[in-house]
């Protein structure tokens, strides 16, 4: 929580809580100040051993831990980069954890006499306190940054959001939040004691096409998400593409010193939906809540 340059760490059970501190002078502003959204924020991490406070980007950073971007190059919680291609029109879990389930759907292109497709992440998929949400870019021919490319939805429902820097949604239980970091096309979404997310959404630029050799359709500039995940206590256990890296004795089999390493699962992380937590690998319990985490995995 921020207010007049300073912070404040509102996340009982943590080492900072209920400490407030002073934010640095490089970034004084609130992380949710509508003037200057391209510069950084003042935020605290309530897990710090030092407890103190930082400036952080407001967008996703594509070379942070956490972040999915590009085709997708994913940096995992051990630092750790890989790729991991999935498939067209397919879900995959990112993230499986008793109380949390984040998956991403794909969306791709094979060129002729390629053996696999081209993939993006379109859309994520939530579950989370007995609720959904997800978030999704739209199709579009060509891109206009004058144009919102996001769309909501909360158990079902489609959620308006005002197109101003200052539009802010939550949950009736004010477990869900999502703000807009500008007036268009980025947002951040927090599950209360979770996850934050960073969420960017971009076009495939002619110029990516040309080095890539994407080979796309002049009809569709493949507009997708860059996302940046940050967590909060999650379980040893947890699973996912990303979700695994978290595990505090996880060896990556991305190979070390390949300039693009792959990583497979596609049989072990494969959802039959956005909003379904049956992957192979999925631990995610329906119904649980951040609280009872802990009681999931031992029945698990």
């Amino acid at each position: 929580v921020w207010f007049e340059g300073y912070v404040f760490c509102n996340r009982p059970g943590t080492r900072c809580f209920p400490q407030t501190f002073k934010c640095p002078d490089e970034c004084p502003e609130s992380p949710y100040e509508p003037f200057q959204r391209s510069r950084k924020g003042c935020y605290v991490d309530c897990d710090s051993p030092t407890c103190d406070s930082q400036c952080r980007n407001r967008k996703p950073n594509c070379i942070g831990l956490g972040s999915a971007c590009y085709d997708p190059r994913f940096i995992g919680g051990d630092g750790i980069v890989f790729y991991f291609h999935g498939k067209t029109n397919q879900t995959f879990s990112l993230v499986s954890d008793p109380a949390l389930q984040i998956n991403a759907r794909f969306i791709g292109h094979r060129p002729a006499g390629q053996a696999r497709d081209n993939t993006w992440i379109q859309a994520l998929g939530i579950l989370f306190n007995s609720q959904s949400f997800s978030l999704e870019s739209t199709r579009a021919e060509t891109w206009d940054d004058q144009f919102d490319h996001l769309i909501f939805s909360y158990n079902g429902n489609v959620i308006e959001m005002p197109q101003n820097s200052m539009s802010r949604w939550c949950s009736e239980a004010k477990d869900i939040k999502v703000e807009r970091v500008s007036s268009k096309n980025s947002v951040s979404v927090t599950l209360k004691d979770a996850c934050e997310i960073m969420v960017n959404v971009v076009p495939i630029t002619k110029e990516d096409d040309r080095i890539h050799r994407y080979m796309l359709p002049s009809d569709d500039c493949f507009a997708h998400l860059e996302v940046q995940f940050r967590f909060f206590g999650l379980s040893p256990k947890v699973e996912g593409v990303l979700g695994r890296t978290y595990q505090p004795d996880f060896v990556n089999p991305a190979k070390p010193g390949v300039a693009m390493p792959v990583v497979g699962g596609e049989d072990k992380y494969r959802t039959t939906s956005l909003l379904s937590a049956d992957c192979k690998l999925c631990i995610f319990v329906p119904g649980s809540d951040h609280e009872d985490r802990e009681k999931s995995l031992a029945i698990k």
